[in-house]
């Protein structure tokens, strides 16, 4: 343990002795020198699946069923975590809270309510094939001892600001909904990889549900500076998720597949293989 060390007279403050004795956290030059030369990874053997609200949930048994029994056959050779979105039910308390002029921070409590009721409908439906559902806190440690034992755990995707959310950079829609959350717990548990399920083939230069998805650029692997550049008008993920991956530390690259027409595509994407988009950080 570091010896305490007196500022000045006795009047000074009294430090630790370390290397952040007295810093402010604010420096620059001195932010960079904490940069590890690698980083410890909690859970490598996790993959994070990130299930859409709208593009899968809120469609029902016929798209939602095929997919967890892709998920139940899955769940024996890999280690998954199922996160869910929020969907149309996020959207419509969203407008109605738009509509009042609530702030940011409190849009984003309002939407995690939906996160979770998915997360709890995921729960039921998979509990006899060991579906689990947990929350945002002491159980994300015991990922790969619940795997292990043969649970699936699903939590919900949104992540924990509340009323701490950063300030939109338009508008008052909360930037950082279910699809950051997945990123940024994958990220931060060293996950092995993050696959978002949606009801698309991937990334395309506009949203191919509003134009004819033959007349717009489909990329199959771009990196995210390379998708920055672009500044397309629409994604097919959040967009504060590509900032994040600028600096991630753990996560090079995400995946993005079609689980609605193909929910075979999510043991191709767990075995490594490239069925949809990728996006990866040079």
């Amino acid at each position: 343990m570091g010896k305490l060390i007196k500022e000045g007279d006795e009047t000074g403050r009294l430090h630790v002795d370390s290397p952040l004795m007295g810093e402010s956290l604010v420096s620059k030059t001195l932010m960079k020198k904490t940069e590890a030369k690698a980083y410890f990874r909690m859970h490598p053997d996790i993959n994070v699946l990130k299930i859409g609200g709208q593009s899968i949930m809120d469609r029902g048994a016929k798209a939602l069923l095929p997919i967890l029994d892709v998920l139940v056959e899955a769940k024996d050779r890999h280690k998954i975590l199922l996160m869910t979105g929020g969907g149309t039910r996020a959207r419509h308390v969203y407008n109605i809270g738009v509509d009042l002029g609530m702030p940011t921070g409190v849009l984003s409590k309002l939407g995690d309510k939906v996160s979770w009721q998915n997360a709890e409908m995921l729960a039921v439906l998979l509990s006899k094939h060991g579906g689990v559902k947990i929350g945002h806190g002491d159980n994300l440690e015991q990922l790969t001892m619940f795997c292990r034992l043969g649970f699936l755990p699903i939590t919900y995707g949104i992540p924990p600001y509340g009323f701490f959310e950063h300030p939109a950079e338009h508008g008052s829609i909360p930037p950082h909904r279910t699809d950051c959350g997945a990123f940024l717990l994958a990220e931060n548990i060293g996950a092995r990889s993050l696959i978002y399920l949606k009801d698309e083939k991937g990334l395309y230069s506009d949203d191919p549900k509003k134009s004819d998805p033959g007349k717009l650029t489909f990329y199959d692997r771009i990196s995210v500076d390379e998708l920055l550049a672009l500044d397309l008008d629409d994604l097919i993920i959040e967009r504060p998720i590509l900032t994040l991956m600028q600096r991630s530390k753990c996560l090079r690259e995400l995946q993005i597949i079609d689980a609605l027409r193909h929910p075979e595509h999510i043991l191709a994407a767990l075995e490594g293989e490239h069925v949809g988009t990728i996006i990866y950080r040079d």
